[in-house]
């Protein structure tokens, strides 16, 4: 017998449904930058002015709920993907790419994780997104490499790896220091390719 499908939570076509809908995804993406992945989710329908059980009719699960509400931003990751493919200048587009992403997966505490397991995990529901998300990178990657700017033996599993560091640096920053820029710097520098002085 197959496996289930992970639930993906869709936006109803009656009004009220929609409107219900819209005010927890707003209150979720607010708590959860406040507060974190595990930010209660009844202080999170409290905030959308619904019952706790019509939060759970259209997110029966947290996951469902994190997924709705970075679905836009993995979206982005993608599309920028394939917006930046082609570029004159491999390396650079996979840099500003790499920027983007890691400012993406620190939106809020504990998100660097919850996609890291959703990357390799076909039960979440973030699953397929991270999973175009992760080919975009890696065909970026791999131009960045054929052009001979980045090593090749670099994978790009590892190169999530050294994301989802620069992103856990910046989503646990204190207030008013963010170190991921200069770590995503290092790890340029450290994955570009040298010219031969000899």
């Amino acid at each position: 017998m197959p496996d289930a499908q992970p639930y993906i939570a869709r936006r109803p076509k009656r009004a009220d449904g929609a409107r219900n809908y819209d005010a927890i995804l707003s209150a979720s993406r607010k708590a959860f930058e406040t507060q974190g992945a595990d930010a209660s989710l009844e202080d999170i329908a409290g905030q959308a002015g619904v019952a706790i059980g019509t939060l759970y009719r259209h997110f029966p699960t947290r996951a469902s709920l994190v997924e709705a509400a970075t679905r836009e931003g993995l979206a982005d990751l993608i599309s920028r993907a394939e917006a930046l493919a082609g570029s004159e200048d491999p390396l650079e587009a996979l840099a500003e790419w790499m920027r983007g992403a890691v400012r993406h997966f620190s939106t809020f505490r504990g998100l660097v994780g919850i996609l890291t397991r959703s990357m390799y995990d076909e039960g979440t529901p973030s699953h397929a997104a991270c999973s175009a998300m992760h080919s975009g990178g890696a065909r970026l990657l791999k131009a960045a490499q054929d052009s001979g700017q980045v090593r090749e033996d670099l994978t790009p599993d590892e190169l999530f790896d050294l994301m989802s560091g620069a992103a856990w640096v910046r989503e646990n920053a204190p207030a008013g220091r963010d170190g991921s820029p200069r770590f995503v710097q290092m790890i340029l520098e450290g994955i570009a390719t040298r010219p031969s002085t000899g």
